[in-house]
């Protein structure tokens, strides 16, 4: 079972739901540390007193605020735990939206919130009943490690949820980062949404989602651990070339999603685009849907898509 991180409750108007939170997600990365390669000695980072020249204890350590070159503000945990705020001591949910109004790039990691105790049963289960029911989110603040949250609750799995949000001044602007502006036809667009159908799921529970990277590394390891070779990479049998064509590479990225997922993978016509009204504008000549001979990839082991 994972540890509470934190206990409080979530203010829902004049309701109250006292709860615990714990951690939602496990981290799986494989870490490292650093060592002095001539002997493989441990390098550590120590901590020193720069007024005092010597090494510092955990214990000795607290945070501090620099208010000027020579000044420096002393802040305690408790302190810290018991500022004046609402939100220091509860969740307090300020409003409902659709969870479809909300920028993915705002939510952050994910808590589990569980009832404290038989008391908070009703209320917890009507506020996860209300939400489900509504498909709506809640957007609630809190205070926890020294700063106040945004946070966004939902439901998953009959267990209320909170994510962490980003302040709105925490989202950068991306319009340095706009591509320069270009054409696209509408056969371009079909193919590309051809190709969106034939990777479509459902959800995400198949093998491709796996980490691959850790599951490599972890082979390295082994591999030295066992002193022996560590497995090579595998070439791919034809290195990918520069897309000139767009329209023959969507063309032929549709035809292996097909075949990756055993059906058809002769080329077929790609949807055509259904006769729609358009206000009036200059008239194009109609382009041709290419049909791209593609040459089947016998032989290379087809990827899920």
């Amino acid at each position: 079972m994972p540890r509470n991180i934190w206990s409080g409750a979530i203010s829902f108007g004049l309701v109250t739901v006292p709860i615990t939170v714990a951690s939602a997600t496990e981290d799986h990365s494989i870490r490292f540390h650093q060592y002095h390669l001539e002997d493989m000695g441990r390098v550590r980072v120590r901590k020193y007193c720069e007024i005092e020249d010597r090494e510092v204890d955990p214990g000795e350590i607290g945070k501090g605020y620099q208010l000027t070159k020579e000044q420096v503000i002393p802040i305690s945990d408790e302190e810290l735990r018991d500022l004046p705020l609402p939100t220091a001591k509860a969740i307090e949910i300020v409003a409902f939206v659709p969870l479809e109004s909300v920028d993915p790039l705002k939510i952050g990691e994910g808590y589990y919130l569980a009832p404290s105790g038989q008391v908070a049963a009703k209320p917890y289960k009507l506020l996860r009943m209300a939400l489900d029911r509504s498909s709506k989110v809640a957007v609630a603040k809190y205070a926890w490690s020294g700063r106040e949250r945004l946070g966004l609750l939902r439901v998953r799995d009959d267990v209320i949820v909170l994510h962490a949000m980003r302040w709105p001044d925490e989202i950068r602007s991306p319009e340095e980062l706009l591509p320069p502006p270009v054409e696209l036809s509408d056969e371009e667009i079909d193919s590309a949404l051809a190709l969106m159908d034939t990777m479509t799921r459902d959800d995400l529970d198949d093998e491709e989602f796996q980490d691959t990277y850790t599951e490599a590394l972890a082979q390295i390891i082994e591999a030295k651990r066992e002193h022996r070779e560590p497995p090579k990479l595998q070439e791919p049998e034809a290195a990918p070339g520069q897309i000139v064509d767009l329209m023959a590479a969507l063309t032929e990225s549709v035809q292996k999603a097909r075949a990756s997922r055993g059906e058809d993978a002769d080329v077929h016509e790609l949807p055509k685009k259904t006769a729609k009204k358009r206000p009036a504008r200059k008239t194009t000549a109609k382009k041709t849907t290419t049909k791209a001979a593609v040459k089947k990839t016998s032989g290379r082991r087809p990827r899920s898509a």
